[in-house]
């Protein structure tokens, strides 16, 4: 049974990237399933930091985008997703290609969703593990 409230698609998805940072650091959504969503993000100059390595931040970035895009689309209407907290664990450097994120939930809760973001290198080997909490807001409405 799908998680997914929403309809979307790949393409969708991407289109809301357009003039963000998420675009900026070429990150695409590439594939998504009944329970998880994924996106890739090169390791290049883009996202390297100053010792030519991937950036914990930019590996953070690409686990936040997964997780925040995932929860709101698990949401009923009249309803959005916003940040809470996310703590990231980097096990392994990269210096070049591409990783991928993979974002699954671990709760989908009515005040509250949970997401766990693995990001691998491209020989499938874990380069971070990121938890992300997030408050399921309600549109507030507008007052006439």
């Amino acid at each position: 049974m799908s998680m997914w409230k929403k309809t979307f698609t790949l393409e969708s998805l991407n289109q809301t990237s357009v003039n963000t940072l998420v675009e900026h650091l070429g990150i695409e959504y590439c594939e998504f399933n009944e329970t998880s969503l994924s996106a890739v993000m090169p390791v290049d100059a883009r996202t390297h930091q100053p010792l030519g390595m991937l950036h914990g931040g930019a590996s953070v970035v690409l686990a936040e985008t997964l997780g925040s895009l995932a929860a709101n689309m698990c949401v009923d209407e009249g309803k959005y997703c916003v940040g809470l907290d996310i703590n990231a664990n980097h096990v392994r450097a990269v210096r070049s290609g591409i990783v991928k994120g993979t974002a699954t939930a671990l709760h989908l809760g009515a005040t509250t969703q949970v997401w766990q973001i693995e990001i691998v290198d491209e020989r499938d080997h874990l380069v971070c593990t990121s938890r992300l909490t997030m408050a399921v807001m309600k549109h507030k409405k507008k007052e006439v």
